[in-house]
This record gives structure tokens, C-alpha cells and sequence, in this order.
């Protein structure tokens, strides 16, 4: 059994064949999925796909890509509702993202300044509500990691899509939060991550595919699908010379008990 704990399904790469792509992960084991909203309208979309669906939980949030499409603060009451539906499982995908340039309009300084308020009114949410949440970074390390930190002992985190050295993960980890990896560590090249991989405890982590995006080898350059999972799991298995079995078990029962509704 295999959760895919990150799945954009409510994409529009999915629109056309996602009955296909659902029956696809089921044959490969893929029991359990979440799929994080990337803002309000795409959270509404993704609640859709989960009605009648035992295998799929949604997160809701407003991904820092698309903070601009929020402003103030009234739109975190509607975030609060739909984070109260029975099918919701944590608060996500948020975080910072300062690889990608600011919105037309938008100043850095700015676009920063309201990418890190739109983050801690979520993360207060989240304490509300009693959810974990999904993190996004990318080149914002250091500014998401300080935020979090004033969340210590109020929420859990899962930095999604992680790249980094253990080192850089290992003070978020003994906080009780988790790092989750993509299909990046069967890459022939992955990084700092192939290390990570093989040396953090059991418990620690959890797998996802991050799809449509960043396809485990040997679908690299196609677009990814939950069933990709499996593929990732392998990688994982293999650097840390452990059977896909003990893999899959290990990293699905973190992942039950990280968002809710998986007990």
C-alpha cells in the first residue's frame, strides 16, 4: 500500500483523463492520495474530486504563487470554511516562493512582504482548526524556516518537494515536523537529497509525486501521476537499502497519521 501525500489533481493537465489516472494509481498500489489546492477556486475544484472518494483528501491554501489572487484579509474567513469540510486534511500548499519573479504590478519587497502575511495568516489557521500543513520554498529557506519557527509546538509542517541536506532539515525535524520527497531522488543527478534520503529515520519523512510535475525515472520528461509513486518508493528503498515493502509501510503510516482523516 502507498500514499502519494502530494497529487495536483485539480490541475487541467488532469481534466481529460483523470478517471484514467485514478484507475492507473490503484493498480500500482497507490491507496491513498493528497491533493493540495493551490488557491481558493482550484480548493473548491479539488473538494469536487473527493466527494464519494475514500482514497483522496484535500489540503486547502493559497499557494505563494497565487497569493495575488487575494487581498486583505477577508478571504481567509472563506479559507476557514472549506478547511472545515469532512474531506479536508490539512492546510496547503503554502510557503514562500522567491525563485519566480512578482506578478505584473507587483514590486519584490512587496510581493515578499504579502507572499509572508498571506503564509501566517494560514499558519494561524491552521493552529485554529488543529490542521498540519504542506510548505512550500523555493530560494526562501531561510525566511520560511524562521516564520515556522514561531509555530513550534503549535502545528506540524511537511516540507514538501524536499531537496536539501539533512543538516539543514535536522532542527525542523527534532521539532517534530517532516520532509517528504519526489520523484528527484531516482534522478541521475538528485542532489543533496539522495544523501538526505538514505539517512533519515524512519518516521521522518513521506513520498509524494508532486504531479503533473517532476516524473520519478523512468518517466522522466512525461507528465507525472500518482501511480509514479511507486517508482519514487523504489529509489527511496534502494538508498536505503531497505525492501519496498518496509518503504511503502513505514512512510504510510507517517503519513496516516499526519493528516487527518487517514486513522
Amino acid at each position: 500500500m502507498l500514499f502519494d501525500t502530494h497529487t495536483h489533481l485539480g490541475s487541467r493537465q488532469f481534466d481529460q483523463d483523470l478517471s484514467e489516472v485514478l484507475q492507473r494509481a490503484a493498480a500500482a498500489g497507490v491507496s491513498r492520495m493528497v491533493v493540495p489546492a493551490t488557491d481558493l477556486q482550484n480548493a473548491r475544484k479539488c473538494l469536487s474530486l473527493a466527494e464519494g472518494r475514500d482514497d483522496l483528501r484535500i489540503a486547502v491554501g493559497v499557494h505563494p504563487c497565487d497569493v495575488d489572487s487575494v487581498t486583505g484579509e477577508d478571504w481567509i474567513h472563506e479559507l476557514r470554511a472549506l478547511a472545515q469540510e469532512s474531506k479536508v486534511a490539512a492546510i496547503g500548499e503554502i510557503g514562500l516562493d522567491y525563485f519566480h519573479a512578482p506578478p505584473s504590478g507587483w514590486e519584490l519587497a512587496s510581493w515578499k512582504a504579502h507572499q509572508a502575511r498571506c503564509l501566517e495568516l494560514q499558519l494561524n489557521l491552521a493552529v485554529e482548526l488543529g490542521l498540519n500543513v504542506i510548505l512550500h520554498n523555493r530560494e526562501s529557506w531561510e525566511d520560511l524556516t524562521s516564520i515556522v519557527r514561531q509555530f513550534d509546538g503549535k502545528l506540524r509542517a511537511v516540507f514538501h518537494c524536499y531537496t536539501g541536506t539533512l543538516a539543514e532539515a535536522e532542527p525542523l525535524l527534532a521539532a517534530g515536523h517532516l520532509i517528504s520527497f519526489t520523484g528527484i531522488v531516482s534522478f541521475k543527478n538528485p542532489g543533496h537529497v539522495a544523501k538526505t534520503a538514505s539517512h533519515v529515520h524512519d518516521g521522518q519523512f513521506m513520498l509524494e509525486t508532486d504531479a503533473p510535475y517532476l516524473a520519478p525515472m523512468p518517466h522522466r520528461g512525461k507528465r507525472c501521476e500518482p501511480a509514479f509513486v511507486a517508482d519514487t518508493a523504489r529509489a527511496v528503498a534502494k538508498l536505503r537499502n531497505q525492501s519496498l515493502e518496509e518503504v511503502a509501510k513505514i512512510t504510510t503510516q507517517t503519513a496516516r497519521s499526519f493528516f487527518r482523516g487517514f486513522e
